[in-house]
């Protein structure tokens, strides 16, 4: 005969108090996030709380990007997420990013495409890989770095998106390389011309000081 169930009253039953607000915090990530795979992402958004590591939180809810069918694929929220999981470090391992991607519920399909580009193995340079994610977003190199502009800036939320003249160049000259149809003599007129603007901002680029610029 199975023993009786155990009966509690109220004062029998410890919550601790920081519960309810880690399930309010996790509940409205939840719901800005979106993720594909509740579960999946929770264990990644645990992890990371657990170790006080950037969390897989995106800063708002995203639409499905026009360019997609579904809702599945990588995003700049996304994107966002991973550079703040991962750019304190130089050079990344696979298992780091594979670990990070999976969290997010991302498509391997599109993790394998971008590493292919980049011919990248077991350690990846991370702003190479980000600028590859920026073009997977946009397809042109234009809109690529529009992407990143709007990703790394330290604006507020609808402000210029600038970032620093140095972070900029590199991006270019790395997608402007493994575009391989833009002559370097074109490439370097137009980082002298977009640098010149950059010293009369601070030396900062914004999406409006390129967009009607040749080149890209």
């Amino acid at each position: 005969m199975p023993p009786p169930e155990t009966m509690y009253c109220a004062q029998q039953i410890n919550i601790p108090p920081e519960l309810p607000d880690i399930l309010k915090q996790f509940t409205k990530a939840a719901i800005r996030t979106q993720p594909q795979d509740v579960l999946e992402w929770a264990t990644d958004y645990f992890s990371a709380l657990s170790k006080g590591e950037a969390l897989p939180v995106k800063e708002r809810m995203e639409m499905p990007m026009a360019t997609q069918k579904t809702d599945t694929g990588l995003t700049p929220g996304l994107l966002k997420i991973l550079h703040q999981q991962l750019a304190h470090k130089e050079i990344i391992t696979k298992e780091e990013l594979l670990q990070k991607w999976k969290g997010l519920c991302l498509p391997f399909e599109q993790l394998d495409t971008i590493l292919a580009l980049g011919n990248f193995y077991e350690n990846i340079d991370w702003m190479q890989f980000f600028a590859l994610g920026c073009s997977a977003l946009g397809g042109t190199i234009k809109s690529a770095l529009k992407h990143a502009c709007e990703i790394l800036t330290e604006d507020h939320e609808g402000g210029a998106a600038q970032i620093p003249f140095d972070t900029f160049r590199s991006l270019y000259t790395y997608l402007a390389h493994l575009d391989g149809e833009i002559p370097k003599e074109q490439t370097d007129s137009f980082l002298l011309s977009l640098q010149e603007i950059a010293e009369h901002h601070g030396g900062m680029v914004q999406p409006s000081h390129f967009t009607g610029l040749c080149s890209m």
